[in-house]
């Protein structure tokens, strides 16, 4: 579990945005890009992240509204 106060100050490592977070990985909606969290550990590596979609983030939010 990443406690509150660090999910208000994280930031995207490429372009320092706000970043979303879905429990088991961070999104970037500027970059678009996904940080996967590994053992309760947020891997904020560029060489790791993942490009996703517009598409896939709207995905995300709609089922996380639900």
């Amino acid at each position: 579990m990443i406690p509150k106060e660090l999910l208000e100050i994280l930031a995207c490592p490429e372009c320092k945005g706000e970043l979303l977070f879905f429990g088991e990985f961070f999104v970037c909606e500027n970059c678009m890009l996904r940080f996967d969290v590994v053992e309760d550990i947020p891997d904020f590596l560029l060489d790791d992240a993942k490009k996703i979609t517009e598409e896939e983030l709207k995905k995300l939010k709609d089922e996380r509204k639900s």
